[in-house]
């Protein structure tokens, strides 16, 4: 089985949509917030997938204030 790199990166840019996807889902964001911020993931992967990594909701963000 023969991979090149632009497939590895393919393979691992996926895999970081998926993990912010689901990391999305988990969070305690209205439901308008989520549905963009997925919207955002899956139309821009690279950049949206950036994004959310920094600006994003996080798991339990909103539960203890803190944040």
């Amino acid at each position: 089985m023969n991979i090149d790199h632009n497939s590895l990166w393919g393979l691992l840019l996926l895999a970081g949509d998926i993990w912010a996807i689901i990391n999305i889902l988990q969070s305690s964001v209205s439901s308008e917030k989520k549905l963009i911020w997925i919207i955002a993931v899956v139309l821009l992967p690279l950049l949206g997938l950036i994004v959310w990594y920094t600006r994003g909701p996080r798991i339990g963000k909103s539960l203890t204030g803190t944040d």
